[in-house]
């Protein structure tokens, strides 16, 4: 079976970037090459806090980054459809969560809008 004829000058599939995005998350079938990014079916690119929403400390984005990594292999030969794309980006959201009411992430006083969309910030006291 045959693919569907194109209109001339429409993108393929290989062509079209597919993205799911959350408030904190943003995913995208691309690599990144000189700034740019470029559809790639084959490859998941990760933008963790794109509003800078949180203080960052290197091992809370690290844990964001290696849960990324287990998603992405326990999806392994799974099809990079929109559907999977916003089940990764809605579990990545479920750690950011778990890091800020740990302690182990902070809002940023300095962000642009300060709407606590995941919670108001814990205090000492009520720890």
């Amino acid at each position: 079976m045959g693919s569907p004829p194109q209109s001339p000058g429409a993108p393929s599939m290989a062509d079209t970037l597919i993205k799911a995005t959350t408030r904190h998350i943003r995913l995208f079938t691309a690599r990144v090459e000189n700034g740019q990014l470029l559809a790639d079916p084959s490859q998941l690119t990760l933008d963790i806090d794109p509003d800078n929403e949180f203080l960052w400390h290197q091992a809370a984005l690290e844990k964001v980054q290696q849960h990324f990594r287990d998603l992405v292999a326990a999806h392994a030969g799974a099809d990079l459809s929109d559907y999977n794309l916003r089940r990764i980006g809605s579990e990545l959201e479920g750690t950011i969560r778990q890091l800020l009411q740990a302690g182990e992430l902070r809002y940023n006083p300095d962000a642009r809008v300060l709407n606590y969309s995941m919670g108001l910030p814990q205090s000492p006291e009520a720890a």
